[in-house]
């Protein structure tokens, strides 16, 4: 194998191929940087950062902090001298475009005791790209071929502003790796996919990390936290746990680190299927799945077609279960039955009913899923009738109540459940607990 080592030149280090030399095992630490005034006005919101980090967790460099700064020498100065205290590699992103507010490069040659000098390579493929695009070279664009000496410069395969990269000895042993690159996300992310994680992998030797997300739906936090307690009080000193929750759900984090992939993947499944013994009616998938994505998949398997009749939810569960590609193959159609006049003229609920128990009640919503399930000749319905808020509460229906219905080819059931006070969280936790509710029915629990 070879890597990077370095040869010093002044307070800069320009990256040099060698052979033979041990690689460090060690979880490094990262420091983000990104500059631009837009970022701290609220105009752009700051993607590059979150990218950044989940694709560097995933090759096993730790982020220990994010920095947004505005484009100013002072600013960036301030910056990369408190970066170089907290961490060994330092990625910045932004403020080298071709305009008179991109001053990051000539900063960097202030921070690095260095001067631009002019770049033929990087010039030619700044010529070859507008070619390309058919635009002649301007002044401007040309300046984007002068480059600090002394450092790395990296390609850029997708615009004309090249990656820096600089290494700068630490007190005592080790060093600092700053890396500079664009902070236009394609850009960016062609940059860090194709350069910067290779080249930083071959420079240090990262622990392989694993994540695993458990998703559950029903149970708080809290109360999932006490219900899995000795079990996360067991778990593996390399596999740590982490609570992500979310209107009408929890996600469950595994990390697991480790020399070996294979082990680390062995244990954090070891783990992942302790929990399934302890809390299965919970969970309902992993990683990325959705609800809307199970129960279709489910419905395929099984040809089996549904349907939704909704007061309070708005249509929004016939929105997930037909954001899914194919869904056209199970899902018949929806009535959104807001107004009792809706629910009566075209669902059928007798004017009684409404009258005697109100809109938000058992006997209401299972009127609704009967008729849906005739109407639409579907397999299964979801119906759904509460109060979303934030009006329109009583002292025996509070805001947040709402009552779901499930129509299967068998059976009829309405359950009740009290959310909360926030109408979009309402909306949000309506949704998903009636879908899990025909989840479980698919699955025959």
């Amino acid at each position: 194998m070879v890597f990077y080592g370095f040869e010093d030149k002044g307070s800069v280090s320009i990256a040099i191929f060698a052979s033979g030399l041990n690689l460090l095992l060690i979880r490094m630490k990262v420091e983000i940087i990104n500059i631009g005034d837009e970022l701290l006005i609220g105009q752009v919101v700051n993607t590059n950062a979150a990218w950044m980090a989940e694709q560097l967790n995933l090759s096993g460099f730790a982020v220990h902090q994010f920095t947004v700064i505005s484009d100013t020498r002072e600013h960036i100065l301030k910056a990369l001298r408190e970066a170089e205290n907290n961490a060994e590699i330092i990625l910045i992103s932004g403020g080298i475009g071709p305009t008179r507010d991109d001053v990051t490069k000539t900063t960097l040659c202030e921070f690095f005791n260095t001067r631009l000098t002019f770049n033929n390579e990087a010039y030619q493929d700044i010529k070859t790209l507008f070619a390309r695009r058919g635009f002649p070279v301007t002044e401007l664009n040309r300046q984007q071929a002068e480059l600090p000496e002394g450092c790395l410069t990296l390609p850029n395969k997708l615009g004309t502003a090249r990656g820096m990269w600089f290494e700068k000895k630490r007190p005592g042993e080790g060093k600092t790796i700053f890396i500079s690159m664009p902070g236009v996300p394609f850009e960016m992310k062609e940059m860090m996919t194709n350069e910067i994680i290779p080249r930083l992998l071959m420079c240090f030797s990262a622990p392989f990390i694993y994540h695993k997300t458990i998703l559950t739906q029903g149970i708080g936090e809290s109360f999932l936290a006490k219900k899995i307690e000795f079990w996360e009080n067991n778990l593996p000193e390399d596999i740590k746990l982490a609570y992500l929750p979310q209107p009408g759900m929890v996600r469950l984090r595994l990390s697991g680190t480790g020399k070996e992939e294979r082990l680390v993947r062995n244990r954090v499944s070891s783990a992942i299927g302790e929990l399934e013994k302890i809390i299965p009616e919970y969970i309902f998938g992993y990683d990325e799945e959705t609800l809307e994505e199970i129960i279709g998949k489910l419905l395929l398997e099984k040809g089996n077609s549904m349907a939704t009749a909704e007061s309070c939810t708005g249509g929004y569960i016939a929105h997930l279960i037909t954001s899914i590609p194919g869904s056209s193959g199970y899902f018949k159609g929806a009535i959104v039955a807001y107004s009792n006049e809706v629910k009566e003229n075209l669902l059928g609920v007798p004017s009684g009913t409404l009258q005697k128990f109100g809109a938000v009640s058992e006997e209401t919503v299972l009127e609704m899923a009967i008729s849906a399930q005739t109407q639409f000749n579907a397999d299964y319905v979801i119906a759904t009738s509460g109060i979303a808020g934030p009006d329109g509460g009583s002292i025996d229906k509070p805001v947040g109540t709402a009552w779901i219905a499930i129509a299967t080819p068998n059976e009829v059931f309405a359950k009740k459940y009290s959310f909360g006070d926030n109408r979009s969280r309402n909306i949000r936790k309506t949704a998903l607990q009636a879908m899990a509710l025909l989840r479980k029915k698919l699955i025959g629990q």
